[in-house]
């Protein structure tokens, strides 16, 4: 989200999906290794499909916690001022453009009666939406494909999983938080750009 956020042109790859169109995924894709996040992450069965040998990570967490977080977010990105300098109110647009993808995306997850607007559902049925993504993730993806994945585990699983090795004495990073976003979204709203470090590191 951050990056269609940065880049304005991006939202053009995206919205065909709102009016049903299957996407290109190597047009929408183009320039990038990896995603996550929204809205990237919702389309995660079609990409399994496209690219048969690439890896899927499931990331989980507390799913109360994640609602908390959620509703933060989506309060951060609603509540901003009308006084935007130039820069953090062409962000706004952009995420106005891909509103379609949005509700798409909401409605899908939570149910027809999703509203950007009025924010995260009832925790209930949010908390059991995030279960059922857990569980048709594990159901769908082959084994050997998907690594279910705290990450207060750290480097090890992770990167046995992809194969590589864990960067030398480099703490794990922790850039998910609700402060940490919340900071990091006024940011992007406010100057039109987001800390590098965020956009690169790994969340929990």
């Amino acid at each position: 989200m951050a990056e269609i956020g940065s880049n304005p042109d991006h939202v053009d790859r995206w919205l065909p999906a709102a009016s049903g169109l299957p996407l290109d995924w190597d047009s929408v894709l183009d320039g990038y290794r990896s995603t996550q996040d929204w809205p990237a992450s919702f389309f995660w069965r079609e990409q399994a499909e496209v690219y048969p040998d690439a890896k899927v990570v499931l990331t989980v967490r507390d799913p109360h916690r994640w609602y908390v977080s959620m509703q933060a977010l989506i309060a951060t990105r609603r509540d901003v001022p009308p006084d935007l300098p130039e820069a953090g109110a062409a962000v706004l647009r952009t995420m106005e453009r891909l509103r379609p993808v949005l509700d798409l995306i909401g409605e899908s997850t939570f149910g027809d009666t999703w509203d950007f607007q009025r924010g995260m559902p009832d925790e209930e049925i949010a908390v059991a939406a995030f279960h059922r993504h857990v569980a048709v993730v594990q159901k769908s993806v082959p084994a050997d494909r998907l690594l279910v994945f705290d990450v207060r585990e750290g480097w090890e699983p992770l990167c046995r999983f992809l194969g590589v090795d864990a960067p030398a004495g480099e703490p794990f990073p922790h850039l998910n938080d609700s402060e940490t976003m919340q900071r990091a979204l006024q940011q992007l709203v406010t100057d039109g750009s987001i800390d590098s470090a965020f956009i690169s590191g790994t969340h929990d």
